[in-house]
């Protein structure tokens, strides 16, 4: 009779079961990203339609970018550089005088105060995302470089190191109005 050799074999199927479980352990407790756009606040829906609002027309600073990423301010195309030096003098303005913490050049054609200010930024059908993004941006470094003066000469201390009370405060003085409707 013959001897037959026997091959030892490996049971596979505990390992498959095995690198199933790190699978599944790997896709739990990895984490994702999310934090990506644009951190705006939807306005709260109206009660009682129709809801309008008259703005006074030196409130509203017009911001367009058109279908070549050009941007304009009311009808000047400008350098999106300067976009954000425009809007702090607009914000900033003291019109009618009202403001005790405003240091503008009270400019008959500009803003009453940072209250009344309202910043309408349009957008052509081609305009790139990029650009769209970079005027958001310039748009917010402006309301950001007022709050944190408003704060070093409010709380002498930095916009990052106020309390919440000290911040609702900051933010109520220069409120972030930003409207991406159309105006009529």
């Amino acid at each position: 009779m013959r001897h037959l050799r026997l091959r030892p074999e490996i049971n596979a199927g505990s390992m498959a079961d095995i690198a199933f479980l790190l699978l599944i352990f790997f896709l739990v407790t990895a984490t994702v990203s999310t934090d990506t756009g644009i951190n705006r606040l939807l306005p709260k829906e109206c009660p009682n339609p129709p809801c309008t609002v008259d703005i006074h027309e030196r409130n509203i600073l017009e911001v367009r970018i058109n279908n070549k990423d050009e941007v304009m301010v009311e009808t000047n195309v400008i350098a999106l550089e300067e976009l954000k030096d425009l809007a702090k003098n607009f914000l900033d303005n003291n019109g009618d005088g009202t403001c005790t913490y405003c240091s503008g050049a009270h400019a008959p054609s500009s803003s009453d105060n940072p209250k009344k200010a309202v910043i309408s930024l349009v957008s052509g059908k081609q305009t790139s995302y990029r650009q769209f993004i970079a005027v958001q941006n310039e748009l917010t470094k402006a309301y950001y470089e007022l709050r944190n003066n408003y704060a070093v000469n409010t709380f002498n201390k930095a916009s990052d190191k106020l309390s919440k009370e000290e911040l609702k405060d900051v933010k109520a003085a220069y409120p972030f109005i930003l409207s991406e409707a159309e105006t009529n």
